[in-house]
C-alpha cells in the first residue's frame, strides 16, 4: 500500500515539475479550457438566477379557493389548517362573503346590479399565495385544494409557469448541447496535447520499458497531466463566472436602486462549483486516457 502511495506522490511530483517548466504553454491550455467551460456555466448561473428571481418579474402566483355555499364553520377550520400544513403556501388570506360583495359594491358599474340582489350569493373564500415553484406542483396543489370538503372550485391561472417553466427548459438544453460539445472539443484538446507529450518522450518511454516498467507506472504522469490541467481550465472558469457575476452586480445596484429593490445576481453554490471541478478533471483524464490507450502502446523498446 506504501508502495503504491508513493509512486502515486511521485508521479504527481513529475507532473507538477513538468507544469512548472512549461508555463507559457500550459496557461494558454487552461485558460483556452476555462474560457470555453465558462460559456456553459455562465448561461446556467443566468438561468439559475432567472428562476430564483422570478417573484421580482411577476407577481407571486396566487390561487382562489371558493367554499361551497352550505360550508359550515368546522369545514371552513378543516381547510384553514390544511393550508397551514401546506408547504407551498406562503400565506392566505380569508374573504368573507359579505366583504367580497363590499368590494364589488365599490364598483360604480356593479353598484346598482348589487343593490338589486336581495340574499347574497357570494361564497367565503381565500385568497391564497403560494411559493415560487414550477407549473406541475402548482397544479397538483391546486388539485389537492379541490379534493377538500367544503370547497366548491379553486382558480388558478398557471399560463404565466407554463411560459416561465418552457423557458427555462429551453435554456437548460441550450446549455447541455453547448456544454456537451465544448466537452468533447476539450477532450480532444487534451487528447492532441498528451499524444505530442509522448511522441516528444518516446526515447524515455522506450528506455522505461526496457527495464520493466509496467504500463501503469508509465501511464500515470499523463493521467495526471490530463487531469491536472481540466482542473486548472475548470478553476478558470470558476473564476471567470465569479468575477462576471460580480461585474454585473455592480451595474445592478444602480437600476435596483431606482426601483427600490435589492436585486442581486447569486454566485455558483458550493454545490455547483465543485461538480464543476470535479467535471472538469474527468474530462482532463478522460482526454489523456484515450491518448494513452491510442498511442502509448505503439510504442515498443528496439
Amino acid at each position: 500500500m506504501n508502495a503504491w502511495l508513493t509512486q502515486h506522490w511521485q508521479a504527481l511530483v513529475l507532473t507538477l515539475k513538468h507544469f512548472i517548466r512549461t508555463p507559457f504553454t500550459n496557461a494558454l491550455s487552461i485558460i483556452v479550457i476555462g474560457i470555453a467551460f465558462s460559456l456553459p456555466v455562465g448561461v446556467y448561473t443566468l438561468l439559475e438566477n432567472i428562476q430564483f428571481h422570478s417573484g421580482a418579474i411577476g407577481s407571486a402566483p396566487q390561487l382562489s379557493l371558493f367554499l361551497r355555499l352550505d360550508a359550515n364553520k368546522n369545514q371552513m377550520l378543516a381547510i384553514k389548517k390544511n393550508l397551514e400544513e401546506q408547504a407551498l403556501i406562503d400565506s392566505f388570506k380569508f374573504i368573507p362573503k359579505d366583504q367580497a360583495l363590499k368590494q364589488l359594491a365599490q364598483n360604480n358599474d356593479l353598484a346598482r346590479v348589487i343593490g338589486n340582489i336581495g340574499d347574497n350569493p357570494l361564497p367565503h373564500a381565500f385568497i391564497v399565495t403560494s411559493q415560487h415553484a414550477s407549473a406541475n406542483e402548482l397544479e397538483q396543489l391546486r388539485t389537492t385544494m379541490q379534493s377538500w370538503l367544503g370547497v366548491e372550485y379553486v382558480q388558478f391561472d398557471s399560463d404565466w409557469a407554463k411560459r416561465l417553466d418552457a423557458i427555462l427548459n429551453i435554456g437548460r438544453l441550450a446549455v447541455a448541447m453547448l456544454a456537451t460539445l465544448l466537452s468533447v472539443a476539450l477532450v480532444m484538446v487534451i487528447f492532441n496535447t498528451i499524444r505530442l507529450q509522448i511522441l516528444t518522450k518516446r526515447e524515455e518511454i522506450e528506455v522505461s520499458k526496457l527495464i520493466g516498467a509496467t504500463d501503469g507506472f508509465i501511464q500515470r504522469p499523463f493521467l495526471y497531466f490530463g487531469a491536472l490541467q481540466g482542473l486548472a481550465g475548470g478553476l478558470t472558469a470558476w473564476l471567470i463566472i465569479i468575477i462576471g457575476v460580480q461585474a454585473m452586480n455592480d451595474e445592478l445596484a444602480d437600476l435596483a436602486e431606482l426601483y427600490t429593490a435589492n436585486f442581486q445576481l447569486k454566485h455558483l453554490d458550493f454545490k455547483d462549483s465543485i461538480s464543476l471541478l470535479l467535471f472538469s478533471s474527468w474530462l482532463g483524464w478522460l482526454g489523456a486516457r484515450m491518448s494513452v490507450a491510442s498511442y502509448l502502446w505503439k510504442i515498443e523498446p528496439k
